[in-house]
């Protein structure tokens, strides 16, 4: 990739330029941090110990945390350094690495979802032929496929952004490197990187959204054949969370990328990035715990702690409420 840059480097604002706010992000950041690293490994490694989790659901599902583990890693620490340090440099060559990994992971993470709507409209629209349909080798066929159009996606956005010549200033107005404050540090024309680049985002999203949303409708079309409220319930529980992530996921990032940087706030960018790149790896593995059974028991297993304060805690509410209990 030819460059004929004069900046050699980038300095990254971080979450707060107030020194009294400082303390605040770090520590808020940093707790939010471990809870997705915390979570997206426990669903991992949840789903690779558990028998009974060995299905294509729980198959897209590890990699989605995974994903989501390794998009979250890509950004935040190096923010929490921009934001506690005195030195907020990130060299230029940091720079594009951390666009491409970013970039990558996040159509990655697109591709994935889309494979699991499929997954759920086939599992309740076609439940006779889905074993024979769903198989291992399509399953693995699907992750490649999503992690090669990620690889490949990234790469275009990343040679699109970076051949444009930066020559000061090099201030990034975010907290890592992305694609519209990149943009506007540009000291050339960018209406045709623009211009390139929202056509490209706007065909993997189109058609990753097109294909999500007929699943749904299929799914809905399906669901309302079915006479029984209990069978309903169950056919939608089955969804529930793939479509709050599917809400979260396209409803933060298309805010982002799919408008012109001339149109580009930085505080609405900063708020948009937190919720995609930040909320979301954090609140993926607690949408897909909380609604889910065979999870949920699975983390038990995983943390066999865990039920027993639950109930010990129950407990004492009752002694407490009961009175038969003896004050701490």
């Amino acid at each position: 990739m030819a460059n004929l840059s004069a900046v050699s480097l980038f300095i990254l604002q971080g979450f707060s330029t107030a020194s009294e706010l400082r303390l605040l992000s770090l520590t808020a950041f940093l707790l939010i941090y471990l809870a997705a690293v915390l979570g997206n490994m426990s669903i991992m490694v949840a789903v690779i110990l558990d028998a009974h989790l060995h299905t294509p659901m729980y198959f897209f599902l590890k990699h989605l945390s995974l994903v989501d583990l390794c998009s979250i890693t890509t950004t935040l620490p190096q923010a929490l350094v921009a934001t506690m340090a005195d030195s907020k440099e990130i060299s230029f060559t940091a720079c594009a690495s951390q666009l491409f990994a970013f970039v990558c992971l996040g159509s990655t993470e697109c591709f994935l979802i889309t494979s699991m709507a499929l997954d759920r409209c086939l599992a309740i629209y076609r439940p006779l032929t889905y074993g024979a349909v769903m198989t291992s080798q399509t399953c693995v066929s699907l992750v490649v496929l999503a992690w090669a159009s990620g690889l490949l996606f990234s790469t275009f956005h990343t040679v699109n952004t970076f051949s444009l010549p930066f020559c000061g200033p090099n201030i990034i107005n975010h907290f890592f490197c992305d694609i519209p404050p990149l943009m506007r540090l540009a000291c050339a024309d960018t209406r045709a990187h623009e211009a390139a680049g929202f056509v490209v985002s706007g065909c993997v999203i189109m058609t990753c959204s097109v294909l999500t949303c007929l699943s749904y409708i299929r799914i809905v079309c399906t669901m309302v054949q079915i006479r029984s409220v209990a069978g309903q319930r169950k056919a939608f529980s089955t969804c529930s969370s793939h479509l709050a992530t599917v809400l979260l996921f396209y409803g933060t990032g298309s805010s982002a990328y799919m408008q012109p940087t001339t149109h580009y706030s930085a505080l609405q960018g900063h708020v948009a990035a937190v919720f995609y790149s930040i909320l979301t790896p954090t609140l993926n593995p607690l949408i897909y715990s909380l609604r889910n059974k065979d999870m949920k028991a699975a983390l038990w297993k995983l943390y066999p702690q865990v039920p027993s304060w639950s109930l010990a805690l129950r407990h004492r509410r009752v002694q407490k409420r009961t009175g038969t209990g003896f004050p701490l």
